[in-house]
């Protein structure tokens, strides 16, 4: 008899069938990883933040657009014309001056150029769905201006937007380009108090029906990517912008996430709740630390945004007037006929060097190859022994290491979020990393790491069926993506492939190298190099953007709120960790899943505790938002109350704040003690004046204030009164005036009418469904925007026994 083969040893864990491999083989593994990562993280970060547009200066060329005659513009506005908010002398300096440069504009275009400058003031009632809630608005004689025939329909929410459309105006001209059809520029007023200008100017304005495209543009932060966050109807406008745009930052993924953010412009009037205008909506998205502070200077701007921003306007304008798809005249839809209303196309910019773009049909066959691939590579590994049993015991092993891989990602999600819950347990502050966004990264990125390789020590599986298992898991994700009409697939679909090409060329010489040699995973890393490095230039800006915005995210009641940004960000890092180091781990884990490793991991975690616990959450950088508003409650001209009324945004909540500045405590108490007992606490209906914003605050406190001190500045109070009374076949009508007494600026009047209405005379005479504030019975609530001199005249119409009560808050 032949003797009998010794039998096969399982790979030890963390061998991956390789051998164990030294510490020192795997810390310079993890050295050179760690460098080449630190390469291409300092490379996407320069992009994120558009450190490789170089920004031309105020004596640039004409034919240029100029970053410097941009900032030429913006202090005029923003620093010579301070506080310009609907209401003040500031903002009605603001429109003379955009006029005035509009019309010297005009008067020295040369004879092909038909130029004409309005100034319009805007009128009208509606309703909208804001912070999932329905808001009912009333507004007369906003601002507009309007320039034609040159430029596109946008949004002067910020100056950046503002002084680009005027250099936009003045390159068109200088250019010696003549627009083959007509352009407008619109930079419309009262953005920020829910979009009245562009409504006015879509509902009234007599060239609203020949608009056939439109760009919004919008700032949410003082620079970096200027990311089309919004696109439709129809694929139309993306597919042009990838066409044209010098510096292209788009994803369609924005589209999909844009809706629960908190937040709104005006593009929605142009392409979704008034008309459906085929257009962009592109977005300053980072420095949101500046954002509506007072921090939002010149100084703030990042260098090269606005640059790239502008020359990627002058593009899109050339290309959208030159479409072949446009009429003049009416208000297209053949934009989103004619092959182009695909909803859910593809897209994503490459590091803002180029852009991809495919459509939706495209994409189904596309994201499908991964998954095909998967079921096909077990008979391809057994060729010429195919036998139905051998591909699915092939099979099952790859998903052994499917499953694998999705644990590993699990944990790589889970521990961090559990690591940020246990460090709030010994440290007294939330959001140590707010102001330091390097913490973010010391913190949660080697207990993300910790996460994905922890199941490769303690579950042996060869480096082949992890390898395909991490395979399947990505062309899983992709074909769920695509089946559900989300665009996230394309990452996914580009790492599986990514994943396919590195394990061909590492596997055309595998057999000339040992086992324990580094070589094949250089030859695995290098083809990955390009979806590694986009990884990171997306997960970059998509924490950066998540660190801004948990400051103004609102606050969340007690205790749980307290833990919910750290969580969150944690979490997100973990997902990010993911996908940029997770395509990698079945091949260097034969290296890094150890004991070892994972306690060096371990301890730059506990390092950056410790170093987090020292750091003071906010800066002048970053600084902590509050509220406060200051109430008086008058019946006549009497009045009856005043109180200050303080609430926070974020989860480090008033004590936190009152403990950090009791200057602050001395002063709302009067040098009394500061209480933050129940009597001290206010309800949502005493911010009505907000409405819907207070939804996202919790835990507010009222303090007491003088009552007489308003009357050093105004001698007559706003006051609602009844006109006259129709009873007809059971309906009552009632007329209401409101008069805004000597009050001298535009104000926002918020009225609060709880109780049964049939109908009323706002928003074109349609009742929206009634709203609940603080628990208390269902109430219409509209918005009232205008200039105080003219009184407000409606009326409401009652059915019902129970009559309707009326609160005005201004």
């Amino acid at each position: 008899m032949a003797p009998r083969a010794p039998p096969r040893r399982r790979p030890a864990p963390g061998s991956a069938g390789g051998g164990p491999a030294g510490f020192g083989d795997s810390a310079r593994v993890l050295l050179a990883l760690a460098a080449l990562y630190a390469a291409m993280s300092l490379l996407a970060y320069r992009v994120i933040h558009m450190r490789h547009v170089a920004p031309l200066g105020a004596d640039a060329p004409r034919g240029n657009f100029s970053e410097g005659r941009v900032f030429q513009h913006l202090r005029r506005l923003a620093v010579d014309i301070p506080s310009r908010q609907e209401g003040s002398p500031g903002l009605e300096a603001a429109a003379q001056y955009i006029k005035g440069e509009l019309q010297v504009l005009a008067a020295r275009a040369g004879p092909e150029y038909r130029i004409e400058v309005e100034e319009t003031l805007v009128s009208g009632s509606f309703s909208m769905m804001f912070l999932r809630h329905r808001v009912t608005l009333g507004y007369r004689n906003h601002k507009n201006i309007v320039m034609s025939p040159l430029g596109s329909p946008g949004a002067a929410d910020c100056g950046s937007c503002v002084a680009s459309m005027l250099e936009l105006s003045r390159l068109i001209i200088d250019s010696g380009w003549v627009p083959p059809r007509p352009v407008i520029f619109l930079f419309n007023g009262a953005e920020e108090l829910f979009l009245l200008g562009s409504h006015g100017f879509i509902k009234t304005h007599r060239w609203n029906r020949t608009i056939s495209a439109f760009i919004n543009i919008e700032a949410s932060g003082s620079g970096g990517t200027d990311l089309v966050c919004q696109s439709g109807p129809g694929s139309w406008p993306s597919r042009i912008y990838a066409q044209t745009a010098k510096y292209p930052m788009a994803n369609s993924v924005a589209q999909d996430m844009f809706g629960i953010i908190p937040g709104d412009t005006d593009y929605r009037i142009f392409a979704e709740d008034i008309t459906n205008i085929p257009g962009l909506d592109i977005i300053f998205v980072l420095g949101g630390y500046f954002y509506h502070t007072s921090y939002d200077t010149l100084e703030n701007l990042l260098p090269g945004s606005i640059q790239a921003r502008g020359e990627n306007l002058f593009n899109l304008v050339k290309a959208f007037t030159n479409s072949m798809l446009l009429k003049e005249n009416e208000i297209p839809n053949k934009a989103a006929k004619d092959g182009i209303e695909d909803l859910r196309a593809v897209f994503f910019d490459y590091l803002t060097w180029f852009m991809v773009f495919y459509s939706r049909d495209i994409s189904l066959i596309l994201h499908s190859l991964p998954v095909a691939i998967f079921l096909l590579v077990p008979l391809f590994l057994k060729f010429p022994n195919i036998t139905l049993m051998s591909w699915f015991v092939t099979l099952l092993g790859f998903m052994r290491g499917m499953l694998l891989h999705a644990f590993g990602v699990i944990l790589a999600i889970f521990i961090p979020a559990v690591a940020a819950a246990l460090r709030l347990l010994f440290t007294k502050n939330a959001m140590n990393w707010f102001a330091h966004p390097y913490l973010v990264f010391l913190m949660f990125v080697p207990t993300s790491l910790i996460g994905l390789l922890l199941p490769r020590v303690t579950w042996g599986l060869s480096e082949q069926a992890h390898f395909w298992g991490a395979f399947g898991l990505c062309s899983l994700i992709t074909m769920a993506f695509t089946l559900a009409g989300l665009s996230g697939g394309f990452l996914t679909f580009f790492i599986s492939m990514s994943m396919l090409l590195g394990r061909f060329v590492s596997s055309i010489n595998r057999k000339q190298w040992s086992q324990q040699s580094p070589r094949p995973l250089v030859a695995y890393v290098l083809p990955m190099i390009p979806c590694l490095l986009y990884c990171l230039y997306y997960g970059g800006f998509l924490i950066q953007f998540l660190i801004e915005k948990m400051g103004m995210m609102g606050s969340l009641p007690k205790p749980y709120g307290y833990f919910v940004p750290d969580v969150i960000v944690g979490a997100v890092v973990g997902l990010v960790v993911g996908w940029c180091f997770g395509p990698l781990a079945p091949v260097a884990g034969r290296w890094l899943s150890k004991t070892s490793i994972l306690h060096v991991f371990l301890q730059i975690t506990v390092v950056a505790w410790a170093v987090s616990s020292q750091l003071f959450p906010y800066s002048t950088g970053a600084p902590k938002r509050v509220v406060l508003q200051h109430t008086f409650v008058t019946d006549g001209n009497n009045v009856i109350d005043s109180s200050y009324g303080f609430s926070v945004v974020d989860s480090n909540s008033l004590e936190f704040l009152f403990n950090n500045a009791p200057e602050a405590a001395r002063w709302l108490k009067d040098n009394s003690e500061l209480s933050f007992e129940e009597e001290y606490r206010s309800d949502r209906s005493s911010w009505l004046a907000l409405y819907p914003v207070p939804f996202l605050f919790s835990g507010s406190l009222k303090f007491q204030a003088q009552t007489e001190e308003i009357r050093k500045y105004y001698q007559r109070f706003p006051q609602l009164a009844v006109q006259e009374i129709w009873d007809n076949n059971g309906q009552r009508r009632v007329h209401l005036k409101l008069s805004l007494g000597s009050l001298s600026e535009i104000w926002t009047s918020v009225l609060n009418i709880t109780g049964p209405l049939s109908n009323w005379s706002f928003a074109d005479n349609m009742l929206p469904a009634p709203q609940t504030v603080s628990g208390g019975p269902p109430s219409y609530i509209c918005r009232l925007s205008g200039k105080s001199d003219v009184d407000w005249s409606f009326w409401l119409e009652e059915t019902e026994s129970v009559r309707p009560s009326g609160q005005c808050i201004l």
